[in-house]
């Protein structure tokens, strides 16, 4: 394979003496190395981690990211980094503790590939993992040298993967675009290749891929449990979330294009003819939790003739009036609560909160080309892009602003068509009768990420319904965590019995 070489030198003049008030105080100076370079694509992210941590790679998480997007930048031009340049965004700097005497672990990324907004993804390039003492006056040089690879699907004879080109996606592309799923057939499939199996679709969490079916066949509990004779015989379909801005989160959007349209007229077409699914049979599910919990509901109530029945664990909000702990239709800003406080993002499951919104969105602006969130990979740059309207520059437009959370409420209005609470209320003498029997809904109660208080105004909601009343089943676990009782075992027990008529 060919590979792009860079070099780059770090000055890191001063560092010992940097304040948390101040910016880094260093240049570096970027080069493409004359081996091959065609691999380098022009406009990428440009990001250096440096972390304490040694157990990981740098490029998986790092306490501090610096993140530039070099200007008209050649492989055969050196490119200096500034970091006192009004575009370079520096993140985590304040979280240092000085003096900085201690051995720290650097890696430069590369990120290049348009049709993923991620970071640690196919296409993008990297440099080894290095080290250093940082106490003097310091030199460091980098080589981007290893491009990431596809993932590789496992090979098994109850594992079957598709890839096929979209028309929907690449005509709204204007180039190539892809769908693709992992299918874990159930024991007894080859013993009555003329039966028609139920088939449950898993949503992934936050830019999952279909790769996560390679973790489940390495889990000898699960794999045991699953040929087992009386393991349920279930279809288990592990859907791919991958988008030009993150998440797809399997919807049409006026950014990603039309995702649910090449979802279920394209790609579950194709896997239901490869395994001989008869659609006839009503017996086609969906599952998933956090991300893939919204994602469940989401498809269940846009496609409530299509599905036939969801499970949703720690759903992303499901009410945007409650997103976390903010009300986007009302509230002035993100960053500071009512109450002029720092608006936590993430907490403990004893509820001490560990992340601000302030911080999340920062380290997202740090992550995207654009030096604000919206191709950043992130959560909120997935949010923007599925659940916002397209910009005059052709680029999501944002919800609220970059840098001081204020809400742009025109925006927000927009956002009520993939509010699920708000779908359901203006729709349900419609809706309500094709959703009975169809939603199975838990969250934790002290979700790490606040999104239970969403799904507690979905249950009002629920709870009020008439013409017809709702069944839906929404359950609250005291105590528990972000996903803390996922379990495929759960799930795919759940979705056998709801097939053959029998209860949960």
């Amino acid at each position: 394979m060919k590979i792009t070489s860079l070099l780059l030198c770090l000055c890191l003049s001063g560092l010992m003496h940097v304040s948390a008030q101040d910016k880094l105080n260093f240049k570096v100076n970027v080069k493409v190395a004359t081996e091959v370079r065609a691999l380098f694509k022009k406009g990428g992210r440009l990001l250096f981690h440096l972390t304490k941590q040694k157990e990981r790679e740098p490029r998986s998480r790092s306490e501090v990211t610096i993140g530039v997007t070099p200007e008209n930048w050649t492989s055969d031009q050196t490119f200096t980094i500034d970091t006192k340049g009004k575009n370079v965004l520096i993140n985590g700097l304040d979280k240092l503790k000085l003096p900085l005497t201690d051995t720290y672990y650097y890696q430069v990324v590369y990120k290049q590939n348009e049709d993923d907004g991620n970071e640690n993804v196919s296409g993008n390039l990297f440099s080894e993992v290095d080290s250093l003492p940082i106490a003097n006056k310091t030199k460091l040089s980098l080589v981007l040298k290893s491009q990431i690879k596809p993932t590789v699907i496992v090979e098994h004879k109850f594992v079957k993967n598709i890839e096929i080109k979209s028309k929907f996606l690449s005509d709204f592309s204007g180039h190539d675009r892809y769908l693709k799923a992992s299918i874990l057939l159930p024991s007894g499939y080859y013993e009555h290749p003329e039966r028609s199996y139920p088939i449950c679709y898993r949503a992934p969490g936050l830019n999952g891929r279909s790769d996560k079916i390679n973790g489940m066949m390495s889990n000898k509990d699960f794999t045991a449990w699953w040929f087992a004779n009386d393991a349920p015989q279930v279809i288990y379909v592990f859907m791919d979330s991958q988008g030009p801005y993150g998440d797809s989160y399997q919807v049409d959007s006026e950014n990603n294009g039309p995702c649910g349209k090449a979802l279920t007229e394209e790609l579950i077409p194709a896997i239901e003819k490869m395994v001989h699914y008869q659609p006839d049979s009503k017996k086609r599910y969906l599952a998933g939790a956090s991300t893939g919990g919204w994602v469940a509901v989401g498809l269940q109530v846009f496609y409530p003739d299509f599905f036939d029945g969801c499970w949703a664990y720690s759903p992303d909000p499901i009410d945007f009036e409650h997103y976390g702990l903010i009300d986007i239709y009302h509230d002035s800003t993100i960053f500071y609560n009512k109450y002029g406080y720092l608006q936590p993002g993430r907490r403990t499951t004893l509820g001490e909160p560990t992340f601000s919104m302030k911080e999340w969105i920062a380290g997202e602006n740090t992550n995207s080309r654009t030096n604000d969130y919206r191709i950043s990979g992130g959560q909120f740059g997935a949010y923007n892009a599925v659940f916002g309207p397209k910009g005059a520059d052709g680029l999501p437009t944002l919800m609220f602003d970059p840098y001081t959370g204020v809400i742009d409420h025109n925006i927000a209005k927009q956002w009520e068509k993939y509010d699920l609470k708000k779908v359901l209320e203006k729709n349900w003498p419609t809706l309500g009768p094709k959703l009975q029997g169809k939603l199975w809904i838990w969250t934790g109660d002290m979700d790490g990420l606040y999104s239970n208080v969403a799904t507690r105004f979905f249950q009002k909601f629920i709870e009020k319904t008439e013409n017809p009343k709702s069944d839906a089943i929404i359950k609250f676990t005291p105590m528990a965590g972000h996903t803390q009782e996922w379990s495929d075992k759960a799930v795919l027990q759940m979705v056998a019995n709801k097939a053959a008529g029998t209860k949960s």
